[in-house]
């Protein structure tokens, strides 16, 4: 049975506010074997260590994904996993370090999206990603200057020590695991990391992280492969190359 990482779960919570999560695991590439070995420890995250530039995705009061913010000229730009917006955008709301009920940044109407015309086609794994742009009534300073926001970065290869951050339905708070990365298919890339259930698609992939703030280098969003993975234990993304190069330049122009 293949296990899509995008639940829907309702939050009791003061505002529209939210968390995501994402699927468990064994280490399975397409087609290819278990590797017990490569599995690392996830754990619940530290408020700090999990970033205030990783949040939820919230639509009628429910949270359904993870994404974070990433660096542009605007600040205002969101990165998430394009299967993640497959009931569009109407309504949407992002909700950056999100934890226990509270939302410290308020909630970011999310204004526009930009999704890759072969996802949009045909949902082609290797481009399961998409970029958010959002605005927050009232506000006059701008989401990156509140959160910080990672760098994206593409054609980086495939072997990476990363922080992957998700917000499972079953608990208020992220959790955090780190890992290794390695290639799974041509444009496929996945990590060994327990503790990912439904709901954590488009959690980033963080490389060189800052254990203050979280922030680094953002390699890849959970989703790919079977949205994600068909087991609860490894988690799959697109590998991040021109395609994603070019996104966020229409994106950002």
């Amino acid at each position: 049975m293949v296990v899509f990482r995008t639940g829907l779960v309702v939050v009791a919570a003061a505002a529209l506010i939210a968390s995501s999560a994402a699927a468990a695991a064994v280490d399975i590439a397409p087609g290819g074997v278990v590797n017990t070995a490569a599995v690392a420890q996830t754990a619940p995250s530290p408020a700090q260590a999990a970033g205030s530039a990783v949040g939820t995705l919230v639509s009628g009061g429910k949270h359904f994904c993870t994404a974070s913010v990433v660096h542009s000229p605007g600040g205002d730009l969101v990165l998430t996993a394009a299967h993640c917006l497959g009931d569009g955008i109407s309504g949407l709301t992002f909700v950056p370090g999100y934890r226990d009920g509270a939302a410290p940044y308020g909630s970011w109407n999310v204004t526009s999206e930009t999704i890759p015309a072969g996802w949009q086609d045909s949902a082609d794994q290797d481009l399961d990603f998409a970029f958010l742009t959002v605005a927050q009534p009232g506000t006059s300073a701008t989401l990156e200057s509140l959160t910080g926001g990672n760098t994206l970065g593409t054609g980086q290869g495939f072997s990476h020590t990363v922080t992957l951050t998700g917000y499972p339905d079953a608990t208020e708070e992220p959790v955090v695991c780190t890992g290794t990365t390695a290639q799974s298919d041509t444009y496929q890339q996945r990590i060994a990391c327990p503790g990912f259930p439904d709901g954590t698609s488009g959690g980033p992939w963080i490389t060189g992280a800052d254990p203050l703030t979280g922030l680094g280098t953002v390699l890849g969003v959970i989703g790919g492969y079977q949205q994600g993975g068909d087991t609860a234990d490894v988690s799959y993304s697109a590998y991040f190359d021109t395609d994603i190069q070019e996104l966020y330049a229409q994106a950002t122009a």
